[in-house]
């Protein structure tokens, strides 16, 4: 692959022969402590003034595709440490008109692409081969950047780096393109069951002669909830001038759903609304995998957005899709039908993936699994896709395979938890939207199914085997280090946070990641389960962290094996300024709707604890929060505690839901009570 330097040109036609369709890759990667960050991308097509030659030009999230098919937006790819987003340009279909195609990105007002690392575009011919790289490494205070641009010389076409940032966002780097950008005209249109409601996210718009300033939006104040919550949308506009121009947007525009429920027209409570997928009268696991299966690969097909975000991670192209179940393929003297089939078709090309589905609390088998790799390495498919309630680890599989290592072709194996389905619909239809009511309401009903008691569906659910003896092993101080069992309850602990952080993410509508305490990056997985499973034999403790996109830290969950307990937990910094009274009255003064029994300690320099005391008691004297003979406060620890259940499962008294009724109390009743603020601290694990 070439790579290439800011300001450097090269020509396609040097790099390959296949170049009348490339596919162009804006990979925004970053390796920050907070894990934050994302971008749009955007895409003009210029003539030979510079300039666009109607608004039509503008490709961006709200304009995702030209209608002659030349320019396409195909949506992000999530990776290890970010986002991809990709462009197709079929270079064969731009106009004779257009003498270049700029690519460029932008962030949220406020948001610097210095804050991201490793920005970088790549440039793809129509076989996905990669011919040329740009890395940007100089990135400060932009808040838009325009990455590079293919331009004709002639009858060929060439790239230019280019590598330029603006600190005036979209609506600024439009401009400047001849594209008159009106974000004040936002007239949301309104469906049957479903409205059109622009983000309440501020946007850069208006002038270039300034940095972004956000988009005056008609939304009600933030206010705090009891459970996490849907965002509250932004209100109805008045409706726009007659006949008036529609010119482009910079604030996201997306489909919601109502914000008051539609009065029913049943006669009275027991009548039962009808579904598309039913899910009450399934009776065995066998009913239920093939449901689950048939009905999430058809709304897979159907809208395109969402089977688009589950398959993107396992390299499936963006592409038209279609599905299948119940597929027989040979295999020896038994054919063998697999759940379900994934067919992706890009550029005459097909990528395939065959798919396996358990739901309640069945197990793969890794016979069965084992079997389609086989098939699918015959047959040259790319993936076999496994799908359960477990949550899958890196350096524990769900189910071992053997690899033929002579086989030239190689099959992927991925896993899906169907609480990482869940999630992806929740974002989609509670917070992000979509663009067609048709395709809401498709994923409202898969959703609806998905919750529902019957369909089986519902996540990882079980602590597992282990969990019972190294509990009383602990209680009794009979289990010893080295134990397997208790590396067994390590990884079920692990797969619980995981699962936790997908949930709450889902119903925030916003990013919530692990954090593993102690663990270097690059460690091996496997060690450092036996070190925490040690660390659990000698103290009883189970530790993990929750990093919440917009906390004003870390929130930390401890379970306590010996005491029954369970600990949530969060550290605020203390601000740079003010006097100690002041500042501990502002904390008090914070959280004057949160829990009674809320634990409040105060930080102190140098020291390994400071005054506590429960808000209840300090609402009267905060002053007790402060440390004696005039010590630096650095900040403040917020603590809940709570039984925990003692069976493994999700029953009333299981130990899952009351790791999720935790969690839910200390996001709502704590953490949305707290300023965000620039800095962020470590909540003690």
């Amino acid at each position: 692959m070439h790579e290439m330097v800011k300001g450097a040109n090269v020509g396609l036609a040097a790099l390959s022969e296949d170049t009348g369709s490339v596919v162009v890759v804006v990979s925004l990667a970053w390796s920050s402590t907070t894990g934050e960050g994302d971008a749009d991308v955007s895409v003009l097509l210029l003539d030979a003034d510079g300039k666009v030659r109607s608004d039509e030009d503008f490709f961006f999230y709200n304009n995702v595709a030209a209608r002659d098919g030349s320019v396409q937006l195909l949506g992000k790819t999530p990776t290890a440490v970010g986002n991809e987003d990709r462009i197709s340009i079929d270079l064969t279909a731009i106009p004779a008109t257009v003498e270049r195609i700029v690519v460029a990105a932008s962030r949220d007002a406020h948001a610097r692409f210095g804050d991201l690392d490793d920005l970088r575009l790549e440039l793809s011919d129509r076989g996905g081969e990669p011919l040329l790289g740009f890395q940007i490494n100089d990135a400060d205070v932009e808040t838009a950047f325009l990455f590079g641009e293919l331009y004709r010389r002639g009858e060929e076409w060439k790239f230019r780096a280019i590598g330029q940032g603006y600190e005036t966002g979209l609506a600024g780097l439009a401009t400047d393109f001849g594209i008159d950008v009106d974000d004040a005209d936002d007239a949301p249109e309104t469906g049957a069951e479903i409205e059109t409601a622009i983000a309440t996210e501020p946007r850069a718009v208006g002038s270039t002669a300034s940095p972004a300033t956000p988009a005056a939006v008609d939304a009600p104040p933030a206010t705090a909830v009891s459970a996490p919550t849907v965002p509250a949308q932004a209100g109805p506009r008045e409706p726009a001038t007659p006949g008036a121009p529609r010119r482009p947007r910079t604030a996201k525009k997306k489909v919601t759903l109502p914000r008051t429920a539609r009065k029913s027209l049943a006669e009275n409570d027991t009548w039962r609304q009808a579904r598309l997928f039913p899910a009450s009268s399934l009776k065995s696991d066998r009913e239920r995998e093939t449901r689950a299966t048939s009905v999430l690969l058809s709304v897979m097909a159907q809208v395109p957005e969402f089977g688009r975000r589950l398959t993107a991670a396992f390299g499936a192209p963006a592409g038209r899709m279609e599905t299948f179940a119940e597929v027989s393929l040979p295999h020896g003297d038994t054919p063998k039908r697999p759940d379900g089939v994934i067919r992706v078709e890009r550029a005459g090309k097909l990528w395939t993936a065959l798919v396996e589905t358990k739901t309640n609390g069945n197990q793969l088998k890794s016979e069965q699994v084992q079997a389609y790799m086989d098939i699918a390495a015959r047959r040259a498919y790319e993936a076999v896709i496994t799908l359960s309630n477990d949550v899958a680890l890196e350096g524990s599989p769900l189910v071992t395979v053997k690899t033929d290592g002579r086989r030239k072709h190689k099959v992927a194996l991925w896993h899906l938890s169907w609480a990482e389905v869940t999630q992806q619909a929740q974002m989609l239809i509670r917070h992000e939207g979509l663009g067609n009511a048709a395709h809401m309401w498709l994923l409202q009903e898969l959703l609806h199914y998905l919750q529902h008691e019957n369909s089986g569906c519902h996540g990882f659910q079980n602590m597992g085997a282990s969990w019972v003896p190294v509990r009383n092993g602990i209680d009794d101080e009979t289990i010893c280090q080295g134990d397997p069992r208790a590396v067994e309850v390590v990884e079920s602990w692990e797969r619980l946070i995981r699962q936790v952080c997908l949930r709450l993410g889902g119903e925030l509508g916003t990013k919530v990641l692990p954090v593993q305490p102690g663990r270097r990056r690059g460690a091996d997985p496997g060690a450092h389960r036996m070190l925490l499973a040690d660390e659990l034999c000698e103290h009883g403790r189970l530790n993990a962290g929750l990093r919440v996109d917009g906390a004003p830290g870390v929130l930390g969950l401890t379970a306590d094996l010996r005491t029954g307990r369970l600990r949530t937990s969060i550290d605020i910094p203390a601000p740079e300024q003010g006097y100690p009274l002041a500042l501990v009255k502002r904390v008090v003064r914070q959280l004057s709707e949160a829990p009674a029994d809320l634990h409040i300690e105060t930080l102190v320099e140098g020291q390994a604890g400071g005054p506590r005391g429960t808000l209840e008691r300090l609402r009267p004297e905060p002053a007790d929060l402060l440390p004696k003979e005039g010590a630096t406060i650095t900040g403040f620890r917020l603590s809940l505690l709570k039984g925990m259940g003692s069976t493994r499962g999700t029953a009333e008294s299981g130990f899952i839901r009351s790791v999720d009724d935790a969690v839910d109390r200390f996001y709502s009743g704590v953490v949305t009570h707290l300023e965000r603020r620039g800095g962020r601290a470590t909540a003690v694990v």
